[in-house]
């Protein structure tokens, strides 16, 4: 009979929160979706709202997040989730109601959802994951997409006199009054990831308290789009994307909630 190994409380390193699913995950290698699925999951275990929350994933890499989310889950057309969301919310006004939802479909297709959402200020909150591009169809440009940055739709890179600026949705909504908490961070660290977590954990407590909506943005990597291994695209975000999209908080209620 082999012997049974005991791990002890203190001894432990890593445990999967009960809020994830045991489903392997579909994300490319390297990618930051994965962390900030767990970072969201056990931000809802750690505040006891799992039998409260209801997410909503539209189209693109997150588009699964419901078969890794162990909380009601409704899956929205592309761009739409701040829409299905507001419905969702209006009439479930007891519970925790978040999207989750990428750079092309959040600032391309779904712009229009996005800031009349956040000018309305429906207590909700919108995870923001930005890597700069369409990571799910093929790597084309999106409304994120730097200067100079290669796609697959831009392979000589983003040309701003032809194609436009990149689009700092982050910092547009934060002017909305209806905004209550906007940041902007990532997980690409273990520190990076302790501070989205508590960004998460602070945008749902506000939403008990009917402050607004609350927007995290999480700039990520796409190792595959960027056609880098997840070391490379690491670095290449820390020089390139974090200048452009400088972390920290945006608009930072008066009185802060200390979590």
């Amino acid at each position: 009979m082999a012997e049974q190994t005991i791990i002890h409380p203190e001894n432990l390193v890593y445990s999967r929160t009960e809020v994830m699913t045991d489903r392997e995950l579909h994300y490319c290698p390297g990618c930051g979706h994965g962390t900030a699925h767990r970072l969201l999951a056990e931000a809802i275990q750690e505040l006891e709202i799992q039998e409260e929350t209801i997410g909503v994933a539209p189209v693109g890499c997150s588009v699964l997040a419901y078969f890794y989310l162990d909380v009601d889950m409704q899956e929205a057309a592309h761009g739409r989730a701040p829409a299905v969301a507001t419905g969702i919310k209006r009439v479930h006004p007891e519970k925790y109601v978040f999207t989750y939802q990428g750079d092309g479909d959040l600032a391309a297709i779904g712009t229009a959802e996005t800031i009349h959402a956040c000018n309305r200020g429906e207590n909700i909150l919108i995870i923001f994951v930005n890597n700069g591009i369409y990571g799910m169809t093929g790597g084309q440009m999106a409304p994120t997409t730097l200067p100079g940055m290669p796609s697959a739709t831009c392979p000589s890179g983003r040309d701003v006199a032809t194609m436009g600026h990149p689009l700092k949705i982050t910092e547009l909504v934060a002017t909305l009054p209806g905004t209550h908490y906007v940041t902007r961070q990532s997980v690409h660290t273990p520190g990076n990831a302790r501070k989205t977590k508590r960004a998460l954990k602070k945008a749902l407590q506000y939403q008990k308290d009917n402050k607004g909506l609350c927007l995290v943005e999480i700039v990520s990597n796409c190792p595959s789009g960027w056609k880098m291994n997840p070391v490379q695209a690491n670095k290449w975000m820390e020089e390139n994307m974090f200048p452009f999209y400088p972390l920290g908080d945006i608009k930072v209620p008066k009185k802060n909630i200390g979590v």
